[in-house]
């Protein structure tokens, strides 16, 4: 597979998206990839417990022999997103007299990604990191952008910089040791971009849903440039979600009261995002814009990517309470992103309460 690149503009400063096939597990390659944008001659490695036998050691192997390399290895999970894990990340880089000339690679999925880029942005006040996700939805969402962070028990991703790498590594190859859940669960925010600013991507999607699901090289190579695209077109606009870019979080506010209310990592992200999408979709409806149709197509591709089209049983008190703690809420207004049709997002506070208490009222 011949390699693609992207370019993303932002304010702060350009970088490359390299979407590849291979490139993970051939240690020459990847130092000859990696080298023009390590600063400096430390590199610490994020990763965590399950991909670090994958491919840490090729990693390893690429930087060793040019540069001072430690690895901070985390335990996997979205209920590690957190101060402690954070922590750990500190210590290894002051135990190891890191200074302000040091480059942190992230090796795996959002969680990783999100973490690595918020010890970077923290650290003497900013370090170079390069994204190497390992993940769908890590390729096609979380390490673009520059969004950092972690959870905190009220509310997920609460605490957080916007820090953006000097690289992003997405390599196919890594996808096919990726777990058949996780791998919905990144469908997921695929689908969101074609229901927010691209439809006849959706359409594409659903002729091509055997290929995807099948691993095919071409179809995924295909959507994560796709998706990548339509974030760095966003991301150009506006980097630090002061307009357009909330339009990203369709389906996220809903998600991320599955999430906190069910404890980080029992649904996963994607899989909380495809409930809350479907639910935006119903409130959309009921505003009177999408149609009966495009809530069913909704739900139908959602299914059958194996993903989730109902959210829990949550009281629906306990869910507007956790809106509330949502970072797109407003002077005490919860603000969602609806679709005013498949392709076209509208983020507002205009919509009926009742419908809402209705949306989250049924299971």
């Amino acid at each position: 597979m011949k390699p693609q690149t992207i370019t993303v503009n932002t304010a702060s400063h350009d970088y490359l998206i390299n979407i590849t096939q291979g490139l993970i597990n051939d240690p020459q390659q990847l130092y000859q990839t990696l080298q023009s944008y390590i600063k400096g001659s430390q590199v610490l490695i994020v990763t965590n417990d399950v991909v670090a036998p994958l491919y840490l050691a090729q990693l390893k192997q690429a930087l060793e022999q040019h540069y001072k390399v430690v690895v901070c290895e985390l335990p996997d999970g979205e209920q590690f997103k957190n101060q402690d894990s954070i922590n750990k990340i500190y210590d290894q880089l002051m135990g190891h007299h890191f200074n302000r000339d040091a480059t942190l690679i992230a090796l795996g999925g959002g969680v990783i990604g999100d973490m690595t880029g918020f010890a970077a942005a923290s650290f003497m006040r900013g370090v170079n990191f390069i994204q190497v996700p390992t993940t769908l939805l890590s390729q096609v969402d979380s390490s673009v952008g520059g969004k950092t962070g972690i959870n905190h028990a009220l509310g997920k991703n609460m605490i957080g910089a916007f820090w953006q790498p000097g690289y992003v590594l997405a390599d196919m190859q890594s996808l096919s040791t990726l777990p058949a859940r996780e791998f919905s669960a990144g469908m997921a925010e695929v689908i969101k971009y074609a229901f927010i600013m691209d439809a006849p991507f959706l359409t594409w999607i659903e002729a091509n849903i055997d290929a995807i699901m099948s691993l095919e090289y071409s179809a995924l190579s295909y959507i994560v440039k796709r998706c990548c695209e339509l974030k760095a077109q966003i991301v150009a606009e506006d980097e630090r979600e002061s307009g357009k870019r909330a339009i990203l979080n369709f389906g996220h506010t809903f998600g991320h009261v599955i999430e906190t209310h069910q404890g980080y990592g029992n649904w996963l992200h994607g899989e909380a995002v495809a409930a809350g999408m479907v639910q935006a979709a119903k409130l959309s409806h009921s505003q009177g814009w999408l149609s009966e149709d495009d809530v069913k197509r909704i739900i139908n591709i959602t299914q059958q990517l194996n993903l989730p089209t109902m959210p829990p049983e949550i009281e629906v008190q306990t869910a507007l309470e956790l809106m509330h703690h949502d970072k797109k809420t407003m002077s005490g207004n919860i603000r969602l992103v609806l679709l005013k049709s498949i392709g076209e997002a509208v983020v507002t506070k205009d919509f009926s309460q009742d419908k809402l208490v209705e949306v989250l009222s049924s299971h």
